[in-house]
This record gives structure tokens, C-alpha cells and sequence, in this order.
């Protein structure tokens, strides 16, 4: 189980415990959130199972973890648009579909863990494109994710499995 909470003093940071260890998290601008809705910048809490990895292939070998994988390709997005049948699913981009391109020149998405939230159905606008994935330098908050540094995601993949329970809140 992995577990993750709020700092006390301020919501848009938190710390992710897992295996007796503890490692600083970036949450959502919007803090931990029950009722998570569409762009409220809100981390949903409750129970979750990683899905799949997604990575970039072409910067980085594929890591050690017992999650599918995924190279993250150039056409790569999740759509957010929730009057979109495919809402809260992976996309490729194209005239037809638009939506948060996977591929960034940044290094956010250089390794993304997706999450079971809002899936099992999906009711639109309850939140899409929710991950866990690499941080910012200055831990700056997420739109709703839970970002950490690379060393602290790598220890992390090694031990995630599709029946690890993601307690959030």
C-alpha cells in the first residue's frame, strides 16, 4: 500500500509513504479533494490502483516495475474534454481528438503512473488525467496530480504492481 497526505500548513504539498519509506510529494493547487470536479486543481482522495506506466522512451531506459509499460509516442495525449465519449482515456492526437499532450519538452511526463480515478465509470467531469509523475524543481503544486523527484519515482515503480493500493487523503 502506498499512502499518501497532505503537509500540515500546506495543502499543495504532501508526503508519500511506502515501505517504511517517506519521500515529499506536489499535490494539486486545489489541495486533497472529496469532490473532485474537472479544473479545480483538486488531488482526489480516496483508494486507487496504478493502471500502467507510461515513459519516455527516447530519453530514458524503461524502468524496473511490474506495471504495464508504455513508451509515451509523439501523437500521445489524454483528453480532458468531458463531452468527449473518449474523456478521461489516452488519445492520439489528431484533427479529430485534442487533449493533454503526453509528450512534453519539459521533463513533468518524463514518467507518468496512471491511476484507476474516475474510470470504473467515467462520469464526465468528475476529473480527468489524473498521475503521478515527476515534479517541478520547485515542488510547485499540480492541476491534480501527485508529482515527486525522479530517484523517488524510480523506487516507486520498482515496487508497483496493478493490485497496489494508492490510499490518497
Amino acid at each position: 500500500m502506498i499512502r499518501v497526505r497532505a503537509a500540515a500548513g500546506d495543502s499543495r504539498r504532501g508526503w508519500l509513504s511506502a515501505g517504511g519509506k517517506i519521500v515529499p510529494v506536489a499535490l494539486g493547487r486545489g489541495g486533497i479533494r472529496a469532490n473532485k470536479h474537472e479544473g479545480d486543481g483538486g488531488t482526489p482522495k480516496g483508494t486507487f490502483r496504478p493502471r500502467r506506466l507510461w515513459w519516455r522512451a527516447d530519453r530514458h531506459p524503461r524502468p524496473r516495475t511490474f506495471l504495464p509499460a508504455r513508451a509515451i509516442g509523439p501523437e500521445d495525449a489524454w483528453c480532458e474534454d468531458p463531452d468527449s465519449r473518449h474523456y478521461n482515456q489516452p488519445v492520439r492526437l489528431n484533427q479529430r481528438h485534442t487533449g493533454d499532450r503526453l509528450r512534453r519538452d519539459d521533463h513533468l511526463y518524463d514518467f507518468i503512473i496512471e491511476i484507476d480515478h474516475n474510470t470504473a465509470p467515467r462520469i464526465a467531469g468528475r476529473g480527468s488525467a489524473v498521475f503521478l509523475h515527476l515534479a517541478r524543481e520547485n515542488f510547485g503544486p499540480t492541476a491534480g496530480c501527485i508529482s515527486m523527484t525522479k530517484s523517488a519515482m524510480l523506487r516507486l515503480l520498482a515496487r508497483l504492481g496493478p493490485k497496489t493500493r494508492i490510499v490518497i487523503g
